[in-house]
């Protein structure tokens, strides 16, 4: 296995009663009818996509695996088999053992739950401590501040704002707003995602 095929080679992890497992096509349907619980393709601050844009979707997360530099995952409840969203690590530098978590969304219903906080554990405990990270990215767009307020809440470092960076769907240009956690910062971030994980839901 090559360095780089190291951070995209095919894992499934699982806990707290969810999966994540590589982003395929035969996830389709409930990728569909999860980005249909809320419509999120009609939020203009995401990337959810629109319905018929599904399996291009997912495509091209396939071949952004084939180069490299994203693994995209689907989010999926173990007891009933709904899919409820999708992650991402994604703009992976080998050579500095650097990844970003991103392209991340779940269907409403399950948004301000557990969800999210146990899929980053999962995601951050594995690029951390199995793949060797040496530092985790996260960026988002600088008008969504739930998304700014969940990364925070992960113990990530607001590491500034990238202006004019990004095309939104609605043409509009986005400043991008940039988090990172260290190694040595994740034992202590850990400990403190376990601890919320474990107070009364």
């Amino acid at each position: 296995m090559t360095l780089a095929n190291r951070f995209v080679e095919p894992v499934v992890l699982q806990r707290g009663g969810l999966r994540l497992e590589p982003l395929a096509l035969s996830h389709e349907d409930g990728l569909r009818a999860a980005a249909a619980d809320g419509e999120l393709w009609t939020l203009r601050i995401t990337s959810v996509p629109e319905p018929e844009q599904t399996p291009t979707y997912i495509e091209q997360a396939l071949q952004m695996r084939d180069a490299g530099s994203r693994i995209a995952f689907a989010v999926i409840d173990e007891a009933s088999g709904r899919v409820l969203g999708t992650t991402s690590y994604h703009d992976i530098v080998p050579a500095v053992d650097r990844l970003e978590i991103g392209y991340t969304w779940y269907a409403q219903s399950v948004q301000r739950s557990h969800v999210n906080t146990t899929v980053k554990l999962m995601l951050m405990t594995h690029a951390f401590e199995t793949l060797g990270c040496a530092l985790v990215g996260w960026r988002t767009d600088n008008f969504n501040f739930a998304s700014q307020r969940a990364i925070e809440r992960l113990g990530a470092k607001r590491d500034g704002v990238l202006r004019h960076h990004a095309l939104r769907r609605d043409g509009t240009v986005r400043d991008t707003v940039m988090y990172s956690m260290t190694a040595g910062e994740w034992p202590e971030a850990k400990a403190q995602l376990l601890y919320l994980l474990g107070k009364p839901r």
